[in-house]
């Protein structure tokens, strides 16, 4: 009996030091004294397309969970999927993923959001590089987002676009936009664009696509029409990029962007955010969400930074030449 009662006792202790957090060091475990190291949490992430600012939005929110400790085949289950451009997939992407519960969706652009917050309610769902959360419906406040739903908002500076494309072509009155009207970022920023153009002495010139096989007809109907062309941040124009360039170089039309990554395809000049900081600063709210905050208080962010990236060689190709002044104020200049 005593030795009975003296190995009670024993397991007694070792299950209170168990439960302080004194169990033995195990080389499976992530060194992070920030996370509950005994339990695997799952993040499911899809976005509408891969091009470049969306990829690295992805990355960024990858990097960001991994410096925080949760690492993939360790204490992080990480899916990843692309709609690649059709909206039939990103609904049959979203409705995977609320079947399988994972502890956070994070969804990758307004379709994809769009689609996972139809399909997965009550499941945590942080979106990202989103233009217009309210314009979309992901959510109805964003100070407090309330339900299941928040994320970081990314509506780029359309009157400072404006004012670079006037500092590097003073020329251009006329500025052709290609969009798909069929995603709701783009419909905001297109408006955005009309109410700030005429302060500016310019107009907007309108291509509409339903497809990127449409992309490059578009941008040739704005050939004679207008001065430049102007890619905004809608992911299916941006996903048939490169035909754009071409026409822009072979016509002599410059081309500028929305987003700073189209610059290094080819665009000659975008200010804009870093989509990888973007990528980042969403990983922080999953995280939190992973920590158990609630989500439905955590309030949608919106990035602050604005860097110029500016690209001399495709302004040459288009026959435009960068003024000196916007070329050294830029953080990127791609060679």
């Amino acid at each position: 009996m005593a030795y009975f009662y003296l190995k009670s006792a024993v397991v007694t202790i070792f299950l209170m030091v168990a439960t302080m957090g004194c169990s033995a060091p195990s080389g499976n475990r992530t060194s992070s004294p920030t996370l509950d190291q005994t339990s695997t949490k799952s993040v499911a992430v899809t976005q509408i397309v891969e091009h470049p600012s969306l990829n690295a939005t992805r990355d960024g929110l990858k990097q960001e969970l991994a410096q925080a400790g949760y690492e993939v085949n360790k204490n992080l289950k990480w899916q990843w999927e692309s709609a690649q451009g059709n909206t039939v997939t990103a609904v049959q992407i979203a409705r995977n993923f609320a079947g399988e519960k994972p502890d956070v969706i994070v969804a990758i652009s307004t379709p994809s959001a769009q689609a996972v917050i139809s399909a997965a309610q009550n499941i945590p769902v942080i979106f990202s590089a989103v233009t217009d959360p309210l314009g979309a419906k992901l959510v109805t406040n964003q100070e407090k987002p309330g339900g299941w739903v928040s994320g970081v908002s990314a509506l780029v500076p359309i009157g400072k676009q404006l004012d670079l494309i006037a500092k590097i072509t003073p020329q251009a009155k006329r500025i052709g936009v290609i969009f798909n009207a069929g995603e709701a970022n783009s419909v905001t920023l297109v408006k955005l664009l009309k109410q700030e153009a005429p302060a500016r002495g310019m107009t907007i010139v309108e291509a509409t696509v339903a497809g990127s096989n449409e992309v490059a007809t578009a941008a040739r109907s704005l050939v004679g029409r207008s001065d430049v062309i102007y890619i905004p941040t809608d992911n299916t124009v941006v996903s048939a990029l490169e035909s754009v360039i071409q026409i822009g170089i072979n016509n002599k039309l410059p081309v500028y962007s929305g987003d700073n990554d189209s610059v290094a395809k080819g665009a000659i000049a975008s200010l804009s955010f870093n989509y990888y900081d973007v990528g980042r600063q969403t990983g922080q709210m999953v995280i939190k969400v992973l920590k158990g905050e609630e989500i439905g208080e955590i309030a949608v962010e919106s990035p602050t930074k604005l860097e110029l990236h500016v690209n001399p060689r495709s302004a040459q190709a288009m026959e435009v030449k960068i003024p000196e002044s916007v070329q050294a104020s830029a953080v990127k200049v791609i060679k």
